[in-house]
């Protein structure tokens, strides 16, 4: 892909496929906001194992 064609159509979206397959991949999960003529956002989710410094959940036995 030309760098011009890119600008004028704002990229393959192949960024946000990738994205989202890793997310996929630890459990986690993607969300996507877009409202016409406004724009877009973004956000995801993360089990808190993945997270450092999070202590994870005991369950009872």
């Amino acid at each position: 892909m030309t760098e011009a064609r890119a600008r004028n159509t704002g990229g393959t979206g192949l960024g946000l496929a990738i994205v989202k397959h890793v997310l996929s991949r630890h459990n986690s999960r993607l969300m996507i906001f877009s409202e016409p003529g406004k724009g877009s956002s973004f956000s995801f989710t993360l089990p808190a194992e993945l997270v450092l410094g999070s202590t994870p959940k005991r369950s009872r036995s």
